[in-house]
């Protein structure tokens, strides 16, 4: 069993910056991929960012080259470091790891709320 918690969110003013965490209670390591999505109000949940193991990284459009993904092994924390934050990017952050091997489950966090005021 794997748990999830996401801490960082809060309110914030369009332009500003938030670090979202996301602490693990297993060894991350072996996670070959872990994911943040969000949600926002009447929204689908979308994919937001993605890192895999060796270091590889992946974004939505909408938040290239504004937010980075990494990951801290030795502290089996997930981080997402989101810059020049605009309204439109207030959701409720949620970190994931998808089926893989050695993780056949799903695992979601409970997620942390971001509000960006224009």
């Amino acid at each position: 069993q794997v748990q999830l918690v996401e801490s960082g969110g809060g309110l914030v003013q369009a332009g500003g910056s938030l670090r979202l965490s996301c602490a693990a209670s297993g060894t991350i390591a072996s996670f070959n991929v872990m994911n943040w999505y969000r949600q926002a109000p009447g929204k689908q949940r979308e994919l937001v960012a993605k890192i895999i193991r060796g270091g590889s990284t992946n974004y939505a459009d909408s938040v290239k080259g504004r937010f980075t993904i990494s990951r801290d092994n030795a502290k089996n924390t997930m981080y997402l470091q989101m810059n020049s934050l605009k309204p439109e990017d207030t959701a409720v952050y949620y970190c994931n790891t998808p089926p893989q091997p050695y993780y056949p489950f799903e695992y979601w966090g409970q997620g942390t709320q971001v509000t960006v005021s224009s």
